[in-house]
């Protein structure tokens, strides 16, 4: 991939003028796109792209450092991420931070929003200083144990608080935009009210409330985006803070005892996450590609405020160096196929124009196997299955697109399963199953119903030879 198109343009509006985001590139995917197909888009990037990110200025200005981003590299961020911060000045001014995540995704970037909330029982507060700090507000264990008790004060309290950002996320679900929600960010380390505290009923009872009572609201356009520190030591004890795989869509480390995650760290990460999508959350330093490189498995990266501008963190060089590698995309470069799902587990057959089988040449099993159309024929070679990771599988492998390749016309193959976006399949709502990473779909090329033609990606049009239909 050459070095990210620059693209510079005026800002697009959504009903009204909206104010910040300056750069206009196509939106990151056709309307219609919904959290789902979020996710498995992330999903997708596993391994083979990274999305690169920044946290917005004071809620006052969400676009500060998105617009510095651009002064440095000629680039925007693929992802921008706002924050419901609860400072009066931080109230005033949220109307604000939605019109932006609106503005950032009509540019062609994603946005994600967080929070530093006041205790459940406190108004108004500011992250550090005043009698009420979001740093240092400490719950004694009965106040905890009040917390996470459904009817109690402090629980309503707490509640009272998520209603304050249920217009907003509707909003935002009302103009058809997902949008990435990190919450109790850091709940391994006690700095913030909510934290320190490893159990069934410590801190991850809290996110789960917190899922629980905004899902309830019918708002199915927020990412759950689960956050730890990586404090030094604390690795071995991560799944101590994990919600369950029900209540998380995105595994997230905000890294800052080191400059990139440490080896324990990326490990304990991945053995949490599993298939879901991984993230660097929150970071102080840039991402260099030799890092990015160890560490494959990240699917984006979000640089805090004016740590970007940081000398003791990053450099223009190095700003530069992450932004200009091959692996990461910035905005204009993020196409979320719609309608999509995981294709569904059952195994069977895969059928295509003229009622033949997608089909393992010979079924043989050795990698680079030809996936072709043949008469079906009730074989091992066409019964397919999908684990549920967004991969389609035969014979333990996986359907694959050679080479990683993105072009019309790339040929498929059977393929050891290794995570990478060119096995991820995207079942379309319209029949076709879509790969992500070349933004192709699964064509038999011609229409052709010859036994032994092989099948490839290919741009998504009308004809009927690209609509497939899966098991069960």
């Amino acid at each position: 991939m050459s070095l990210p198109m620059r693209v510079v343009a005026a800002a697009l509006a959504i009903g009204t003028l909206l104010p910040a985001a300056t750069a206009a590139a196509a939106p990151p995917g056709p309307a219609g796109v919904t959290a789902t197909d979020e996710i498995a888009y992330l999903k997708s990037l596993t391994g083979n792209h990274v999305l690169s990110g920044q946290q917005g200025g004071a809620n006052s200005d969400p676009a500060q450092w998105v617009r510095k981003v651009h002064d440095i590299t000629g680039d925007y961020p693929a992802i921008w991420n706002g924050d419901f911060g609860f400072s009066q000045n931080d109230i005033d001014n949220r109307p604000t931070v939605i019109n932006e995540a609106r503005a950032e995704w009509a540019s062609g970037s994603l946005p994600g929003l967080m929070m530093h909330a006041c205790r459940p029982d406190v108004a108004t507060c500011d992250f550090t200083g005043g009698s009420n700090p979001v740093q240092g507000s400490k719950l004694s264990d009965s106040e905890w144990s009040q917390l996470i008790t459904n009817g109690t004060t402090l629980n309503n309290d707490y509640k009272r608080k998520l209603d304050q950002f249920v217009p907003y996320f509707q909003q935002l679900k009302d103009a058809g935009i997902p949008v990435l929600f990190r919450p109790q960010h850091e709940m391994n380390e006690g700095w913030a009210w909510w934290g320190g505290r490893p159990g069934a009923n410590g801190s991850a009872r809290l996110f789960q409330i917190t899922h629980d009572y905004l899902t309830s609201k019918g708002l199915d356009n927020i990412i759950w985006v689960w956050a730890l520190k990586d404090v030094s030591g604390g690795a071995g004890n991560a799944a101590s803070y994990y919600p369950g795989n029900s209540y998380v869509d995105v595994v997230g480390l905000d890294v800052w005892v080191n400059k990139f995650p440490s080896t324990d760290w990326y490990n304990a990460m991945q053995n949490i996450a599993g298939s879901k999508p991984m993230a660097l959350a929150e970071v102080g330093s840039v991402p260099q590609p030799a890092q990015l490189s160890s560490q494959p498995k990240w699917v984006y990266w979000n640089v805090w405020a004016d740590y970007l501008t940081n000398p003791s963190y990053n450099s223009t060089a190095s700003v530069k160096a992450g932004y200009y590698d091959s692996r990461v995309l910035t905005r204009g470069g993020v196409h979320i196929p719609t309608g999509g799902t995981n294709p569904p587990p059952s195994g069977g057959p895969i059928t295509g124009v003229g009622g033949k089988c997608v089909d393992v040449a010979g079924s043989q099993t050795a990698n680079g196997t030809a996936v072709q159309l043949y008469t079906c024929n009730g074989s091992s070679a066409q019964a397919w299955t999908a684990p549920g990771d967004g991969t389609l599988q035969a014979f333990g492998k996986c359907m694959d697109v050679t080479g990683q390749g993105t072009a019309n016309g790339t040929k498929i193959q059977l393929w050891d399963c290794n995570g990478s976006g060119a096995q991820q399949w995207v079942a379309q709502s319209d029949g076709r199953l879509m790969n992500p990473q070349s933004g192709r779909v699964l064509d038999d090329p011609g229409g052709s119903t010859t036994d032994g033609t092989r099948l490839q990606v290919w741009d998504a049009n009308g004809n009927a030879w690209q609509v497939w239909h899966l098991p069960g």
